[in-house]
């Protein structure tokens, strides 16, 4: 036998992302899986009958790389009608493999060995990876527990000449909170005068409550102009698995982003694009979403008032964090892990998403299931956690 090669790994501290972790986890123990977002219904059967038509059409081969024109078109038209902006369908949209691709492909455009790219805390796992694969170095800004407000005095004071990026998240992943119009006034403050890039990861930008609207960085006049948006029709449709989202952003920065997309997946499947597209012509599809989801979140927090939780106030996306200190000492991983495997629900611990293993005792449920579900998995908690 031949002796193996050695491997000296770029990145030895890196391990499985906790989405994996836990979803194999409650695979294994029989669970509930209220980690992983993703839902567990099917989306609307006349996606999949669109999808059908166009594979039996003929539409298989590679389309253009930054995606069919009819689907550019169908995503200007929808950020036009939305935020006010009409990018130009040519060179400021590109359709990509999923957020993370699309998030990957933009740090890897724009940030260089030794760049600073400034991130908010609880981070979503992907962004530090991303950062430090280019050679960046991510500089963790804090949200306030338990608001999980951003503090622009801090972000300030961590601008310097090495700083390339500022990545931003609304709706926020995990914490369900959101950027308003005076968060964005004192962003577009900070990096007034600069060559810095806005990475705006808005793939919930559908999903907000009680009225809220959506302060997208495509919409402000100050940012659009040095911002890649970012959004997911993953999210949106109720198709995570399809893989398909978009960025849009003005034509020099995504003249950049595409020459990394280019050698990165080159372009996105043909069919979902077409399918997608012609879904799109209907707005309600996601005009609708906020209320359906709200549905689904109000039900979820109804049936969780009779547990031992202490639920946080969730504005946006369709994750509800809940705080468990007062009844458990457990650090979150621990529990997470304790609650998978004896009361039967999976979460995601909140301390994985912070540099430090900051832990503050709260979990992240994923509420975007079934009602049967949902119910399913509470009833095992008020019977686990009989205090």
């Amino acid at each position: 036998m031949h002796t193996p090669i050695h491997i000296a790994s770029r990145f030895p501290t890196m391990g499985t992302t906790i989405f994996t972790v836990m979803s194999r986890l409650a695979a294994e123990c029989g669970a509930v899986n209220l980690s992983q977002g993703f839902p567990d219904f099917q989306a609307d059967r006349s996606l999949f009958d669109a999808m059908h038509k166009y594979m039996l059409a003929g539409r298989n081969q590679y389309p253009p790389m930054a995606g069919v024109p009819e689907l550019r078109q169908a995503i200007v038209d929808k950020v036009a009608a939305l935020y006010g902006t009409r990018f130009d369908v040519e060179s400021e949209v590109t359709v990509t493999a999923g957020a993370t691709q699309a998030i990957f492909t933009a740090i890897a455009a724009f940030v260089r060995p030794g760049d600073e790219v400034i991130v908010f805390e609880p981070v979503y796992d992907s962004y530090v990876p991303a950062i430090e694969t280019v050679g960046g170095t991510a500089v963790p800004a804090q949200l306030h527990f338990p608001d999980y407000a951003p503090d622009w005095d801090q972000v300030k004071s961590m601008i310097t000449e090495k700083t390339r990026m500022i990545i931003v998240n609304s709706p926020h992943n995990p914490t369900g909170s959101l950027l308003t119009a005076a968060d964005l006034a004192r962003l577009a403050e900070l990096v007034r005068g600069t060559d810095i890039v806005i990475l705006s990861d808005e793939v919930y930008e559908h999903i907000l409550f009680d009225g809220e609207q959506h302060a997208s960085l495509a919409g402000h006049a100050e940012l659009a102009p040095r911002s890649i948006v970012v959004s997911s029709f993953g999210k949106t449709y109720h198709i995570t698995g399809w893989k398909i989202a978009y960025v849009v952003g003005p034509a020099a920065l995504m003249a950049e982003f595409r020459k990394v997309h280019q050698f990165n997946v080159f372009t996105v499947h043909a069919p979902s694009q077409l399918a997608i597209a012609e879904y799109m012509q209907d707005a309600s599809r996601h005009l609708g979403l906020a209320a359906f989801y709200q549905e689904k979140r109000d039900f979820f927090r109804r049936l969780m008032a009779d547990t031992p939780f202490e639920l946080l106030p969730c504005r946006g996306t369709y994750f509800q964090l809940a705080r468990y200190g007062h009844f458990s000492a457990k650090p979150d991983r621990e529990f997470a892990e304790w609650l998978t495997r004896e009361v039967g629900v999976a979460v995601i611990p909140v301390s994985v998403f912070y540099a430090d293993g900051r832990d503050d005792r709260v979990v992240r449920f994923c509420f975007a299931k079934q009602e049967a579900t949902l119910r399913a998995g509470v009833e095992r908690l008020q019977r686990g956690l009989r205090l």
